[in-house]
């Protein structure tokens, strides 16, 4: 008797303690549960929104099916303040990290040094653009389409023939300036000190459908200022996350 109790206290623990196969002898290495059949699918348990939200303390990734809404939902949350999410039936964003674009100017006509903002016309020639779905370009405004942290840089070159002149930029997002300056203090046109540049880089959390341009006005000084020539500006956005 005695020896049929250990035998079966053996048996449990290597049972509890090895991957479990179902129609299979060898389950994959990475799952504790490995079910494999070409005729069957698995049925989880189906519930209405009631009977889900009477389950006592549901662990936090515990899945139902709920038979109201016609989901397959899981529990995203603790299990004292349980959160049941919907699994998603398509992707969630159309870009991988890593893309990017950028632009270049063929501009070098329009006055950046106005006493009221206006957005500075960066977007000439396209060097590249990795996602076309990601990055949408239009005037001088560019829509992000999905949501993420974005690094955005801009650097500007800047000519100018009059006494004293001093641009400077800043990224908006929906019309709306955010994050750092770029401030080129004065640009002198005195002994050949009439060029100048700014540089503007900052890092942004981006929701998607956001439309981002560089704004350009005058900090100081009257008298006009243009884009040094072309392709000595650009425009770089890159998606990080």
């Amino acid at each position: 008797m005695h020896r049929k109790i250990i035998i079966l206290l053996l048996f449990v623990t290597f049972y509890n303690n090895a991957q479990v196969g179902i129609n299979t002898v060898s389950p994959d290495a990475s799952a504790m549960l490995d079910i494999q059949s070409t005729t069957h699918g698995i049925l989880v348990p189906r519930v209405t929104s009631a009977q889900r939200d009477a389950i006592a303390n549901p662990a936090n990734g515990l899945m139902v099916f709920n038979t109201d809404t016609d989901e397959l939902q899981y529990n995203s949350n603790t299990p004292a303040v349980p959160i049941w999410l919907a699994f998603l039936t398509s992707p969630t964003t159309s870009s991988s990290f890593g893309d990017s674009l950028k632009y270049s100017n063929t501009d070098t006509t329009t006055d950046i040094n106005t006493v009221s903002p206006i957005q500075l016309p960066i977007f000439g020639t396209m060097e590249w653009n990795d996602n076309g779905s990601l990055y949408t370009v239009s005037g001088n405004e560019i829509t992000i389409a999905d949501t993420g942290r974005y690094e955005i840089v801009a650097n500007v070159s800047l000519m100018s023939s009059a006494s004293r002149v001093a641009p400077e930029l800043r990224i908006t997002i929906n019309g709306v300036e955010v994050g750092a300056y770029a401030s080129s203090g004065y640009i002198r046109d005195s002994n050949n000190h009439n060029e100048s540049s700014l540089h503007l880089r900052e890092v942004l959390e981006i929701t998607s459908g956001d439309i981002i341009a560089i704004n350009v006005v005058r900090s100081a000084n009257s008298g006009s200022a243009t884009m040094r020539s072309v392709g000595s500006s650009n425009f770089f956005i890159l998606k990080l996350n």
